[in-house]
């Protein structure tokens, strides 16, 4: 994949988050920076944006209605080493099953290009910063838990230029479910 062109990604965006950790996203994670909001990546790196017609736009289409809209429970922290500070969700097994469904439809973009054999759903909070700094935003966060939420769309997003900011491009309703 070459790294220095646009890129796409699918994400579960998780509106009900931000009072818990938007102003931590914003100081202490870049992609909050770029546009990004608080949410679950379903699959990252997705197709470059030039790559996306309105074929693919169906196909996603059909694809995420397909799948019964759900309830979200963020409950604890957790970090990945001392780099990346998260929320988990109590069931992480909607969204992973999300994502092993647009893999197998999409099988030339694995989940993160591969390089984890487990992946693990996760709301990034802080990403690459001092550790002092994301152990006062994990405190704070956890002060807030459980945040509860609902998923029911899955969005695109797209950035314009390498390293640029993101965009939503388009929004894919998940079935409503009784």
């Amino acid at each position: 994949m070459n790294h220095l062109l646009p890129q796409s990604c699918l994400i579960l965006e998780v509106p009900e988050a931000e009072a818990a950790v938007g102003q931590h996203r914003e100081m202490l994670d870049t992609s909050a920076r770029l546009g990004v909001p608080a949410h679950f990546t379903v699959l990252f790196p997705f197709m470059s944006p030039q790559q996306i017609d309105a074929t693919v736009l169906t196909q996603l289409r059909h694809l995420f209605w397909g799948v019964g809209a759900f309830d979200l429970r963020l409950t604890q922290t957790a970090c990945f080493d001392d780099e990346v500070l998260w929320l988990a969700p109590e069931h992480p097994e909607p969204i992973q099953a999300l994502t092993a469904l647009v893999h197998r439809v999409f099988p030339d973009y694995p989940p993160f290009e591969g390089k984890f054999s487990d992946v693990i759903p996760h709301l990034t909070i802080a990403h690459g910063c001092d550790r002092t700094r994301m152990r006062a935003a994990e405190q704070a966060v956890e002060r807030l838990l459980p945040v509860s939420g609902h998923a029911n769309n899955v969005t695109l997003m797209t950035q314009t230029e390498h390293a640029g900011s993101w965009t939503a491009k388009a929004h894919f309703p998940l079935r409503p479910t009784p």
